[in-house]
């Protein structure tokens, strides 16, 4: 598989009760892929709020710990905003193929967030494939995309 991420690092991800399901499915698919995962939890189906997964996928990936991150809550709305509190890090809610592979190409995503319950586990998979192999143009949006960092 194609990318223009560095896949020799894990992938992280994480996300809430409502994201495990699809969680669990997506650290068995890249696995079956050879790819590296860090699962950041949850680890079992109960509530939990959100902010606790999604800042240590965050971290991982702002520090380069991780090749990119993948987030999932029910809306992904909640990940989404916790994620982008962190300079380092773009995240973006996707909620079908074409936009997953838009927030690659135009925005530089390094975070992909799903919406569990809006999307089939299959669409999930597809998302993030197409997040996986998309690179990021550059040119006009290179000029975009730095101008998003507040500091």
């Amino acid at each position: 598989m194609a990318s223009s991420f560095d896949l020799s690092k894990p992938i992280a991800i994480g996300g809430d009760h409502a994201g495990f399901d699809y969680k669990v499915a997506l650290v068995q698919y890249l696995k079956d892929k050879g790819l590296a995962v860090s699962d950041l939890g949850v680890h079992e189906n109960k509530s939990v709020d959100y902010p606790d997964y999604a800042h240590p996928v965050a971290d991982a990936v702002e520090k380069g710990e991780a090749a990119f991150g993948i987030l999932i809550c029910g809306s992904a709305n909640g990940v989404a905003i916790t994620a982008n509190k962190h300079q380092g890090i773009r995240a973006g809610l996707s909620f079908e193929p074409a936009v997953a592979k838009l927030i690659r190409q135009h925005n530089d995503a390094n975070v992909i967030c799903i919406p569990a319950r809006f999307v089939s586990v299959d669409v999930a998979r597809e998302m993030v494939d197409l997040f996986i192999e998309t690179p990021f143009e550059g040119g006009r949006h290179q000029t975009r995309v730095n101008k998003i960092s507040c500091s």
